[in-house]
């Protein structure tokens, strides 16, 4: 971890600090997420095939899983504010190649998917050092009401991007779309750089660890890995939940991927109606947000996953079943969607935080983090394989399927049925 921050001369300096770091981020989350939107549309137009689209949106997703379980280590071992810079400036230069290529008429769907996966990169250091900064600025006591805040200057960024990427990609194409990115990351850079964020935080000493041998360095990881999962083995409640939603993010990714093919191949709503059902996801995200960081959501968060995990199976079936005229449907499904991924995502979170010992949250975060990034690739890639011959409305029917059995199969396992009936540390 890093040290602790000194004190600012002036008390309330965190604020302004936080405000300057959040509305770059927040400029910046608003052209990615037109980027993002460009990329794909761009290889649908291009007559990509729905596991060609499928793919593309694994190449974002993959090194998200390869990367992040040792991202946390490089964050912790360089400057926050050159981590966070260096990958906005990474992220910046590879838009840069999109719109060039672009602009010159020559993206391929090759460079697009490469450019995808380079992204990610990018986005799976950014990620931890943005996350982490915030504790490190503000006073601990501000530190769940910042959260909730974080959540909705990102919902509002995806919501705007959305909407936008809807009005430039018909009539300024990819390049232009991928150079607003460019400046989006240059801004995000420049907010860091002015806030000084040195005056805050410093990085850890590493001269023990990097004086280490690699195969002393690798095997005192494995080692710290092995006992965080014998740790978080030995709640069998609290793992039995993380592997039903290793299953449950399985099943979803597939269904977030193929938005866009159910939207322009089976509706007929074209980009314009693609970028409304993102934005109606999103929206649901956001609603969510608010709802549980005003009341803490529900007591017993056992039945706060549960109820997440029967509606979103009920609305993804819904979702499929809807006929091709038949798009409000598909709109209001995917708005109840995204009102229960918080539903699921926060209880889970806060039963770890309650049930797991302080000196191991880091490395069984760390393994949470790690499974649910492995089971976007794995969903998208099995999708991908047979999701051209079923058809994108019977995929999604299927999914919801499955989600209303895992549904089924929580209820059914005593010790998740049981694990808020104490809190403890494993």
């Amino acid at each position: 971890m890093n040290t602790p921050k000194p004190v600012p001369s002036r008390p309330y300096a965190w604020v302004s600090t936080i405000a300057i770091v959040w509305g770059g981020e927040l400029f910046s989350v608003l052209t990615s997420s037109i980027v993002q939107m460009g990329l794909i549309w761009h290889i649908a137009a291009q007559g990509g095939s729905a596991g060609t689209i499928t793919l593309a949106s694994m190449a974002g997703f993959l090194p998200l899983a390869l990367i992040g379980p040792f991202a946390g280590v490089i964050v912790d071992r360089h400057p926050i504010t050159a981590t966070l810079i260096g990958s906005d400036l990474f992220i910046a230069a590879i838009s840069l190649v999109v719109a060039m290529a672009a602009l010159l008429g020559h993206a391929p769907v090759w460079l697009i998917m490469a450019s995808l996966f380079l992204r990610a990169i990018g986005s799976s250091l950014h990620t931890p050092a943005f996350n982490a900064l915030t504790p490190m600025v503000a006073p601990a006591e501000q530190l769940g009401r910042l959260s909730g805040i974080a959540q909705c200057v990102q919902s509002l960024g995806y919501i705007a991007g959305y909407a936008m990427a809807a009005l430039l990609y018909p009539i300024f194409g990819l390049g232009v779309m991928a150079l607003i990115d460019v400046v989006g990351a240059l801004v995000a850079s420049l907010a860091v750089w002015m806030t000084r964020l040195t005056t805050y935080v410093r990085p850890v000493s590493t001269t023990a660890t990097d004086s280490e041998g690699l195969s002393v360095a690798v095997g005192r990881m494995l080692s710290e890995t092995r006992d965080g999962f014998r740790v978080l083995r030995a709640d069998s409640g609290l793992f039995a939940l993380l592997i039903c939603g290793f299953a449950f993010s399985l099943v979803i990714s597939p269904v977030s991927a193929l938005f866009p093919v159910m939207c322009l191949d089976h509706f007929n709503s074209g980009t314009s109606g693609a970028a409304t059902a993102e934005v109606a996801f999103s929206a649901g995200m956001l609603v969510s947000s608010l709802v549980i960081g005003a009341t803490g959501g529900f007591r017993r968060r056992v039945v706060s996953v549960e109820l997440a995990t029967v509606t979103y199976g009920m609305a993804t079936l819904i979702a499929g079943s809807a006929a091709p005229s038949m798009f409000p449907a598909f709109l209001a499904s995917a708005v109840v969607m995204g009102f229960s991924s918080p539903l699921y995502s926060a209880p889970q979170i806060a039963l770890i935080q309650e049930r797991i010992a302080p000196e191991y949250l880091g490395r069984v975060f760390g393994l949470y983090g790690s499974l649910m990034a492995w089971a976007l690739p794995l969903g998208t890639a099995v999708s991908s394989l047979f999701v051209d011959s079923v058809g994108a409305t019977v995929w999604f029917m299927g999914s919801g399927v499955a989600i209303l059995a895992l549904a089924v199969t929580m209820v059914l396992i005593p010790s998740i049925r049981a694990i808020d009936d104490g809190d403890r540390h494993a």
